[in-house]
């Protein structure tokens, strides 16, 4: 068995890649186990370059906020600010602190620097501005929704006014209270303007929709495209907070479902601008289902953006999830030898990618074990994925940079 695995395992490159995948996916999702961890963070700047320089990839996108990654692409774009400065406010989630998405940004700006805009390649963040601890308000998109609205459309056909939206939005503190997560009672998302103001992000939503022939002729892709982000963001946004004033049973789930719904809206979207690299946890963009345990809920389930992504895209999505071999710095030791991860961890290779199809072959009929880790950050791959799998990326060890 280990002869045909050693056989299937190839070089982690973009020709490799391509060829695992016999196509050039619109959507190529490249998951990562653990986040924060540069050793993976290195590998997949080294394979889009490789994307970019080899195969017309022209756009990254990452588990970030989608509204702050404007920052990002317009310093990679255009140089707007300085490169600490994105690094500092254009990434959530703590992402700008890496050493690895630092020299990201930094080789995406020098690779631009002297390319006409058209073939300059683009950032995007593809998460809402929350997490699974709270959201933000719902504010910068709406206003930011309506400034644009304003200014190319007929006054007459908006839903309200500026002044309507920041009496109905009110302080921002209710929308972010942190305490909202475990207290449903505390949620600014079903008082009487929170339903108002759905109904109107709707509105101003409808508007954008019935007014493209004109804004095509009178406004940039780039201002259409931000546009309708911040519409996403702002319905989405609203959604969100609904469900975090729920009390029933299903509210962790339908918040764990409405983010991924997010993710995979924003995905759709970055179709329009050709293909594209999408890096985020496997969780986020596998087909299968995603699950969780947290606090006392039972598990909870719900579809991940990447499974919504591909029942829409179908051929046109590509998922290569990544699992690796050792993270001893935070107690993850060499794997069992039953399970996927310690089958591979015999291979010569520091770095493979694998053949889904094939490894499952060369498994054959006995089930291999699901490796159980003691880190909560790290989440192992599970063999039952494997069908619904396009490719396994494998990092023997991955040390602390």
């Amino acid at each position: 068995m280990a002869t045909d695995i050693k056989d299937i395992a190839r070089s982690v490159d973009a020709a490799t890649v391509r060829e695992l995948l016999r196509t050039r996916p619109r959507l190529l999702a490249l998951g990562e186990p653990t986040h924060g961890e540069d050793t993976l963070l290195d590998l997949r700047n080294e394979l889009f370059r490789q994307l970019v320089e080899q195969h017309g990839y022209r756009t990254i996108a990452l588990e970030t906020d989608c509204v702050r990654g404007l920052l990002v692409d317009a310093y990679v774009t255009t140089g707007t600010r300085t490169l600490d400065e994105v690094m500092e406010r254009g990434l959530s989630h703590g992402w700008g602190a890496s050493a690895a998405n630092r020299e990201l940004v930094g080789w995406m700006r020098e690779y631009n620097a002297d390319r006409p805009s058209t073939d300059r390649v683009r950032f995007a963040g593809i998460d809402g501005p929350l997490e699974i601890t709270g959201a933000e308000s719902p504010r910068h998109s709406l206003t930011a929704l309506h400034t644009y609205l304003a200014a190319h459309v007929d006054p007459h056909l908006l839903p309200c006014t500026m002044d309507t939206l920041d009496r109905l939005l009110g302080p921002d503190e209710p929308w972010t209270d942190p305490d909202v997560m475990r207290d449903p009672s505390r949620s600014a998302g079903r008082t009487p303007e929170a339903r108002e103001l759905r109904l109107l992000a709707d509105d101003l939503t409808a508007l954008l929709d019935t007014q493209e022939p004109h804004l095509v002729t009178a406004t940039s892709p780039d201002a259409r495209y931000t546009a309708r982000l911040h519409a996403r963001t702002a319905t989405g946004l609203l959604r969100y907070h609904s469900w975090t004033a729920d009390t029933s049973p299903s509210r962790m789930t339908r918040l764990l479902a409405t983010r991924d719904a997010m993710m995979a809206d924003n995905l759709l979207a970055l179709t329009a601008r050709g293909p594209a690299l999408v890096y985020a946890h496997n969780s986020h963009l596998q087909r299968d289902k995603s699950s969780l345990r947290m606090w006392d809920h039972p598990l909870l389930e719900w579809w991940s953006a990447g499974a919504l992504v591909s029942a829409r895209l179908g051929e046109q999505y590509a998922f290569l999830a990544t699992t690796l071999g050792t993270l001893r710095h935070h107690g993850v030791d060499t794997p069992p030898p039953d399970t996927v991860e310690g089958l591979l961890y015999d291979l010569p290779e520091d770095r493979c990618v694998l053949d889904a199809a094939r490894l499952t072959a060369a498994l054959g009929d006995k089930p291999s074990a699901a490796r159980v880790s003691s880190y909560f950050g790290y989440a192992p791959f599970d063999p039952a994925q494997l069908p619904r799998t396009d490719g396994l990326v494998y990092a023997r060890d991955v040390t602390r940079g």
